[in-house]
């Protein structure tokens, strides 16, 4: 076509999370390029999750896709503990996502949770026929609750045409959980280098001043929200044992809910056995991950579940930190070469970054010789090549 494809992305909503941030570079890389026109539908906008209320206005994704010049629509409505189901849309809600749905060429849908939508449109008998692929970052789709249900019943109706899957892990898992769709494709992660790099002597020094972390203690990052699936527990198990081990260490938590405002992560301190001597900085949301990441030694992932390519291992590993991560998704594959994956116990773990700190020169070498294929622009090349094919039917799936 001689004019722009249009692309309309559903979102659940703004707020932080991996998934977003990689949907949302995808979305701002192919706008950039010109022949494709990007537009976004958050079901909500607001969220209230990891014990902060994070309003879209004031989210990153949002205000960057903002300046890319992607217009943004959002439902007023506040994200909570559950997805918004089919039931709970308003008549006009459904006609003017209607609309957006018929201006568009293809249809994107971050994650399985706005695909309740689809189906609400639907039963409406409102859907447009119009290419619609699902775009899946879990390895676990158990946890999705009922919007694995929505993502099987639109595929096997017709509604949706595809999927997107950010690792093997996660192609392989919702197959196995029933989604049938008729194309598929596994595009790897990838990560914005020119932000995610290693620090100059001087500037890592600077970071460390201003967290009050001495230049010479070995120090630990885990940039994660305060949820089950990212299993905090297990992480600060380990920090009881590795402080006692290495006293002088220091250890980062980043990410939503990972505060001292927050009771639930006091309480979950107290009962890891992190005493108050144990220098543990709970930072909660912050802007400044990449300069964070590169005053670490260590980034580290302690996931239970879920996981299916973890951006942190990747941002941490091309900022110069070496990761150390729970054998969950495709982790061991993204670490391979530069990282260690290890038991999900805390003596296992806490002897992984001791080995690390022992061979840290080397192994932050092999992490920054990979930056290369942790890049993102691979991944919207491959991005643009699956939209093309979702308006080409016939084409069968990479």
């Amino acid at each position: 076509m001689t004019r722009p494809v249009r692309v309309l992305s559903l979102y659940e909503g703004f707020f932080a999370g991996g998934a977003r941030i990689l949907h949302s570079d995808v979305v701002a890389g192919l706008t950039r390029g010109g022949s494709q026109q990007h537009r976004v539908l958050s079901l909500t906008s607001a969220a209230r999750r990891d014990a902060s209320l994070q309003r879209a206005r004031d989210d990153g994704r949002f205000r960057r896709l903002r300046t890319a010049g992607v217009r943004i629509d959002t439902f007023d409505r506040v994200a909570g503990d559950r997805p918004l189901a089919p039931e709970d849309f308003t008549i006009d809600e459904l006609v003017h996502a209607a609309s957006l749905f018929a201006e568009a060429d293809v249809v994107l849908s971050l994650k399985e949770q706005p695909l309740s939508l689809v189906v609400a449109l639907q039963r409406a008998g409102l859907l447009p026929d119009r290419p619609i692929a699902a775009c899946l970052h879990r390895s676990d789709p158990t946890h999705s609750g009922p919007a694995l249900g929505w993502l099987a019943d639109t595929a096997a109706s017709g509604a949706v045409t595809a999927t997107i899957a950010c690792a093997e892990s996660t192609s392989i898992a919702y197959a196995r959980a029933g989604v049938a769709a008729a194309t598929s494709w596994v595009i790897d992660n990838g990560i914005d280098t020119r932000r995610f790099r290693p620090g100059t002597r001087a500037e890592r020094s600077r970071i460390r001043a201003g967290l009050g972390i001495p230049e010479s203690a070995p120090v630990v990052i885990l940039a994660a929200r305060f949820d089950a699936m990212k299993d905090p527990g297990l992480f600060l198990r380990a920090v009881a044992r590795h402080a006692r081990r290495t006293p002088g260490a220091h250890y980062v938590v980043c990410g939503a809910g990972m505060t001292s405002d927050n009771p639930a992560f006091l309480a979950l301190r107290a009962e890891s056995g992190v005493g108050p001597e144990v220098p543990v900085h709970a930072l909660g949301l912050r802007d400044d991950v990449p300069e964070l990441y590169r005053a670490a030694d260590i980034v580290a992932l302690t996931s239970a579940y879920g996981e299916a390519s973890p951006l942190c291992l990747a941002e941490g590993a091309a900022s110069g930190a070496v990761p150390v991560t729970t054998d969950v998704g495709d982790a061991a594959r993204v670490v391979a070469g530069f990282g260690v994956v290890t038991a999900r116990d805390e003596e296992a773990i806490t002897a992984a970054w001791d080995d690390v700190l022992e061979r840290r020169s080397m192994l932050r070498a092999a992490a920054l010789a990979a930056r290369g294929r942790l890049d993102r622009r691979r991944m919207i090349d491959e991005y643009r090549g699956a939209i093309t094919g979702l308006l080409q039917p016939a084409v069968l799936a990479a």
